[in-house]
This record gives structure tokens, C-alpha cells and sequence, in this order.
């Protein structure tokens, strides 16, 4: 069994698979300061959701943006798995090259999600990840890491605006009934379905244009499904792409 684990400064998935089959997964809230000892616990917990233990753990691997945590979790891999634990980084096999100034600076999550959208289109293709940031990975024709677009994420962008407006408040994103607000809380909520949605379009026509290429466009990322409904570039969603990927770059570097 693999355990595959994307650590993202808001969420973390979880993912359990069996050979390619995920038989099991889930979201919690990334604590930036959790110690080996709190990450163990709260996986022993959810593996035992299906009367299982770590010792059925053979491999783990982990993408993390939190430095911290991926630490921390090489420390659960020493004491529980046996080290069998690969940390997502430069020194892997992804299979991909990496055409940016800085190949290092690219977080692994963006990477990994590459490397899955390639694996399912070969071809030309855009990644949509809506989390803290909303991500914008592209990917060439013939399989190379070329760039991107980073923005502000959802939840962020309402955090701000309710912190720095004092008549201004945090909304449930929950789509409104219709596009002009009749009240404070459904304005806010046009505002940031409708805004969302326009970025998305707008960045992933851009970058169709700039590639000149019939690129496929995925969404994927926590906090997608409010935004994509209203959304016409994306051609399709996978809530479940990024553990995809992690479970192709841990075959590749068996």
C-alpha cells in the first residue's frame, strides 16, 4: 500500500492506493506546525477508518509547500515506515523537464500536476489549481514544464477584503441567484464566483493563445468546485489529480 500525501499551506490530501487503484482519500486542514508525532496519530486514525494500521503502509510519498511539514514527515517515515518515504524535490525522476530560469523555485505540487495532466492528454496542457494561490501550470506539446501563472487564491482573496474593509465580511461561497447583488452578502458572493470564474477564462484563453496549441485545460484543487461551474476554458476537473501524480513520480523512482 502507498500512501500519497500533498501538503498544501491550506489543505492536505491524503491518498491510499493499491497498485493504481486509490482506494481511499482525504482532506484536512494543513497545521503548519504539527510535530511527527501529531502527523502519526492522525494517520494511524484515518488508516484505521479502514481497520488498518502503518505497519500496511510499504511506501509513502509527499509533496510539500511547507517545509516544516515535509520534514516532519521524513521523521514519521524513520520511526514507523521504515524510511520508506520519498520527499518530492530536485533530486527525483519526474520524467519531465523543467524549462524555467530557476527549476528549483517551481513548487513540487505544481510539478506533480503537471506530470499527471501530461500522463492523461500527451499532449499540450494546462493545469488550474485552486488552493492558497490559484495556479496556472502549462505544459508543451511534447512533455516539457514551461511555465505558468501564479494569483491569489479564493479564500484569501475574501480574508483580505474583510479584513481591510470595515463594512465588509467574509461570505460562504455559494453562488448567487443572479449577477446583480440585491444586498451586501450576495454582492460578495457575484463578486467573487463571477470574478474567479472571469480569471480563469481569461488566463487560460491567454495562454491557449500564447501556446498556439489546442491545449486541454484540467482544474483540480480544494476549492474549485464553487468557482467552476461558471467557468468555460476548463475542459475537465479531477479533484484527484495531484495524488495521481504523486503515485506516477513514485513508480518512476522505484
Amino acid at each position: 500500500m502507498l500512501l500519497a500525501i500533498d501538503v498544501g499551506n491550506t489543505q492536505t490530501h491524503i491518498g491510499m492506493f493499491r497498485a493504481e487503484e486509490l482506494v481511499e482519500h482525504w482532506r484536512l486542514a494543513t497545521d503548519r506546525q504539527a510535530t511527527a508525532d501529531k502527523l502519526t496519530t492522525e494517520l494511524a486514525s484515518l488508516l484505521g477508518l479502514r481497520d488498518l494500521g502503518l505497519r500496511d503502509v510499504e511506501a509513502a510519498i509527499v509533496s510539500s509547500v511547507v517545509p516544516h511539514l515535509g520534514r516532519e514527515y521524513e521523521q514519521v517515515s524513520e520511526r514507523y515506515l521504515g524510511g520508506a518515504l520519498t520527499l518530492v524535490g530536485p533530486s527525483l525522476k519526474i520524467g519531465m523537464p523543467v524549462r524555467m530560469d530557476n527549476p528549483h523555485e517551481v513548487g513540487a505540487d505544481r510539478i506533480v500536476n503537471a506530470v499527471a495532466a501530461y500522463e492523461r492528454f500527451g499532449g499540450a496542457c494546462i493545469v488550474a489549481d485552486f488552493g492558497t494561490s490559484n495556479n496556472y501550470d502549462v505544459v508543451s506539446s511534447n512533455g516539457d514544464y514551461i511555465g505558468g501563472v501564479l494569483a491569489p487564491g479564493v479564500e484569501i482573496s475574501i480574508e483580505a477584503l474583510a479584513s481591510r474593509a470595515a463594512r465588509l465580511f467574509k461570505v460562504d461561497l455559494d453562488p448567487p441567484s443572479q449577477v446583480i447583488g440585491k444586498n451586501t452578502a450576495a454582492a460578495l458572493q457575484s463578486g467573487v464566483i463571477y470574478g474567479f470564474a472571469g480569471q480563469v477564462d481569461a488566463i487560460v484563453g491567454r495562454l491557449r493563445e500564447e501556446l498556439d496549441d489546442e491545449a486541454t485545460a484540467i482544474a483540480t484543487g480544494g476549492l474549485a468546485g464553487p468557482i467552476l461551474p461558471f467557468c468555460e476554458q476548463i475542459d475537465e476537473v479531477d479533484d484527484l489529480l495531484t495524488l495521481r501524480g504523486l503515485r506516477l513520480i513514485w513508480e518512476r523512482n522505484r
